[in-house]
């Protein structure tokens, strides 16, 4: 069962920490995700500054920071630690978030290079935000 009963300070600082390492890791990588996309840097990033994919990314990270801090108790016999929210971070991951990208890649015929740099960057979400929900748990 869900609980709203979390530490929303680990749930917020986790998310401005995957949010920094999302920041440095799609710096270091913008030439190579520009070209996996198949599209051009205009095409991505459109006339001006758009902040809405960084609101629809907070408001997705903040999901997945509330069900890692609820999961993680559930799931390790009550004990919530940066060790523990990693692992049921990257279980979520292997098991949903990687599983799900590789389906709609196929699908809608992505290269592999953008699913390696889009879910290596999910991966590194998520064991992030475990390791600081398991922090201030």
């Amino acid at each position: 069962m869900l609980s709203f009963d979390v530490n929303w300070l680990g749930i917020i600082l986790a998310v401005v920490a995957s949010m920094a390492l999302g920041m440095i890791w799609y710096m270091g990588l913008a030439k190579y995700w520009i070209s996996a996309t198949g599209k051009t840097e205009d095409q991505l990033m459109g006339k001006g500054s758009n902040a809405t994919p960084f609101i629809y990314a907070a408001v997705c990270q903040l999901v997945i920071a509330f069900f890692i801090a609820n999961l993680t108790p559930a799931l390790m016999d009550g004990v919530l630690n940066a060790y523990n929210g990693a692992l049921v971070g990257a279980q979520m991951w292997l098991g949903f978030i990687l599983t799900a990208m590789i389906i709609n890649h196929r699908y809608q015929n992505i290269s592999w290079r953008l699913t390696i740099i889009d879910g290596g960057y999910l991966l590194g979400v998520v064991l992030v935000q475990g390791m600081v929900i398991g922090l201030l748990g």
